[in-house]
């Protein structure tokens, strides 16, 4: 999953427009990641380690938002051999047709049906694992409640669901003490004050965060009984709930 470095927001845009997983992002994707998200890596390895866990014979597996294939690889190298599907989907057409060539890469007895698709679209059936990976805080917040409930009906008893979400604090002192540290990891991997500003402008009517707070309810809305934060670092965290 190589990919070029990432230089979107080096140059001053004279009007930054709304953030799009198009080809251009698609294109240096891997590196905006490692450079934005503390502890990605970890979180990918840990959902492939999940799944072994949490995957039984003959299920499903739902990759939502799976951009270039990361989660879907981690979790497809952890079930061989249990006579799964994973279902992967992304909406950009860039991102699928790069995650096609990364899964292509390497040899699988556990197919990928790989879909160009809206993840509100989606039937979900026979699922053992659900994974939306930095993909619910795209959605219009007044539509997840209804996604979430719709996986947990298509979850078999014991299923999960692993969510990873940037996170907003409703402390405004804590809120602005870890979004420093975020805005100081970004500049240690080598992003600029323009870069930082003119992404965040970008981001800003089309990524809208939650607290875990509302996490845990909607969890709890949906049906979950059995859910918890697995991991954080700064203000970016995955959660796992079960079914």
């Amino acid at each position: 999953m190589n990919s070029s470095q990432d230089t979107i927001y080096a140059t001053m845009h004279d009007q930054v427009a709304d953030f799009t997983f198009d080809d251009r992002v698609a294109g240096v994707f891997s590196d905006m990641i490692k450079r934005s998200v503390p502890g990605y890596g970890q979180i990918v390895n840990t959902i492939g380690d999940f799944a072994k866990r949490l995957v039984t014979h003959n299920s499903q597996v739902y990759d939502l938002g799976c951009s270039l294939g990361a989660a879907t690889l981690s979790i497809r190298r952890h079930i061989e051999n249990r006579q799964c599907r994973i279902i992967a989907v992304d909406n950009s057409a860039a991102m699928v047709e790069r995650c096609r060539e990364n899964l292509a890469a390497y040899v699988s007895n556990t197919p990928v049906e790989l879909l160009c698709a809206d993840i509100r679209d989606i039937t979900f059936e026979n699922a053992s694992l659900v994974v939306l990976n930095f993909t619910l805080q795209f959605l219009p917040p007044a539509e997840r409640d209804t996604l979430l409930t719709r996986i947990y009906q298509g979850l078999l008893p014991g299923g999960a669901l692993i969510i990873s979400e940037k996170l907003r604090f409703e402390d405004a002192t804590i809120q602005q003490l870890i979004e420093a540290q975020h805005l100081d990891f970004k500049r240690a991997n080598g992003y600029s004050e323009l870069e930082i500003s003119q992404k965040r402008s970008a981001l800003e009517n089309v990524m809208k965060t939650d607290t875990l707070e509302q996490h845990y309810a909607r969890f709890a809305k949906a049906g979950f009984q059995h859910a918890n934060l697995w991991f954080q670092c700064f203000n970016f965290a995955s959660m796992v709930a079960i079914k």
